[in-house]
């Protein structure tokens, strides 16, 4: 049975992959499309991932074969040849990816019949198949990953248990996926391995092509990238944990600890490390106490995040900030299979509430509203306020006719710039309570 869904909170596989080649050192996509393609999928990534723009060869400048009604009824394999020949003699790039759109894969052009020819000349290119009916921006992102890394990279039987590579965080679809990114590092480093997070800043196309040589991959996702990872052990014999993103100072430190264990890392140095991020942690906080006390910042929360986040998010706000949990609202388009383990994991946290899966905007506002229902001049009322929201900038205007605080967190968020932040690990629990705060003290 088919249905629609109001305001979402993702597009196709083409925009998951042309958004993760854009946070990807030296890789440039070339998109095999109508004209449009990627043009709306930059404004969808470009300005609703935090205003984050694009990057060389990114966004509204992505080379496209541009095909229309004469490659339609003829194919655009000549076209897409044309503009491949453009690209390698124009731009600057050590891989380039070719990225099917829904036009082209219907009329049925053989992609690989042309790009061998390139091939052929060892020069560096794949391909992908990221059609619409593929799947969702985070199908397309195990996609890109599944033909960069499993198509691409050389095989290298020799492991060094020293490198991990970290997956699982979406680039854009995760509007604060660089800066989380660059904590998981920070604090990887500091129990003494090398970590390879591939869409930072910091990081070069040699980080790819040695992906092979690590130990482990960390999966920080119960959904997203378990399918490309279980590929990649298939393929290079490297095999991977999934944990899910830690997110102030209690989930990180059992997340530094089940990573020492899965490495069989020196537990005193481990120790030694979260005692000293504790410290400086919970010194921080505590300049705070005055104003969450004098303050009376407690609240329930509602949770509207996709299901990398959704969880954490909540544990956090039960967790460090003793806030209640009404529901938390997982927004992802799952299968069963997915929905169960993110169910088990919610479980094993005692996170108040329920946990729901709703992808609709329209649904999502009559879940919110059914259990926080407006004061009809009652005697007795239990109003469940205040109320916090923590989603995205779509439960803006919602939050503002419940008269109900919120913070844009999840995409889509268009009305803050993100560049930097993020929410993971011991820092970014930080600016967390610093934001969360800083929002309630605002409209003083």
């Amino acid at each position: 049975m088919s249905f629609y869904i109001e305001k979402p909170r993702t597009t196709c596989a083409l925009g998951g992959a042309l958004a993760a080649i854009s946070a990807l050192s030296e890789v440039v996509p070339i998109a095999h499309t109508a004209a449009g393609c990627p043009g709306n999928l930059s404004g969808a990534t470009g300005f609703s991932a935090g205003n984050c723009g694009s990057s060389y060869c990114s966004g509204a400048s992505v080379p496209v074969s541009n095909i229309g009604e004469n490659e339609v009824v003829f194919g655009g394999e000549k076209r897409l040849k044309e503009e491949i020949e453009s690209a390698f003699e124009l731009i600057e790039a050590k891989l380039f990816v070719v990225a099917t759109g829904c036009m082209t894969e219907i009329i049925g052009d053989d992609i690989q019949r042309v790009i061998v020819e390139f091939q052929d000349e060892n020069k560096p290119i794949i391909h992908i198949n990221t059609a619409s009916f593929e799947g969702d921006a985070y199908e397309g992102y195990e996609i890109l990953l599944d033909g960069i890394f499993n198509q691409y990279i050389p095989i290298k039987k020799e492991k060094d248990n020293k490198v991990v590579n970290v997956f699982g965080v979406v680039p854009l679809f995760d509007p604060f996926f660089r800066g989380e990114l660059e904590e998981i590092k920070r604090l990887l480093e500091s129990i003494g391995l090398k970590v390879n997070t591939f869409f930072t800043p910091d990081q070069s196309f040699e980080n790819i092509i040695s992906a092979s040589e690590a130990g482990l991959n960390i999966i920080l996702s119960k959904v997203h990238g378990i399918k490309f990872a279980e590929k990649f052990k298939e393929k290079h014999g490297t095999p991977y944990y999934v944990t899910e993103l830690p997110i102030g100072a209690e989930a990180t430190d059992e997340f530094l600890r089940l990573i020492a264990k899965e490495l069989s890392l020196n537990k005193e140095i481990v120790e030694q490390v979260i005692e000293h991020e504790n410290l400086i942690y919970y010194r921080y906080l505590e300049r705070l106490a005055d104003t969450i006390a004098d303050g009376e910042f407690k609240f329930y929360a509602s949770v509207v995040s996709n299901a990398n986040c959704a969880i954490p998010y909540a544990a956090f706000l039960q967790k460090e900030l003793g806030w209640i949990i009404c529901e938390t609202i997982i927004t992802d388009i799952l299968d069963k299979n997915g929905k169960e383990e993110l169910g088990v994991s919610f479980k094993n946290k005692d996170i108040l509430g329920k946990l729901i899966f709703e992808t609709d905007a329209g649904g999502i506002v009559k879940i919110i509203t059914r259990n926080h229902p407006q004061h009809q001049g009652e005697f007795f009322f239990d109003s469940y306020t205040p109320l916090y929201i923590l989603g995205s900038t779509l439960e803006k205007e919602f939050a503002d006719k419940k008269k109900a605080n919120k913070l844009s967190v999840s995409y889509p968020v268009y009305d803050r710039v993100i560049i930097d932040k993020g929410y993971a690990g011991y820092r970014g629990g930080l600016h967390l309570f610093e934001d969360i705060i800083g929002s309630l003290v605002a409209g003083r």
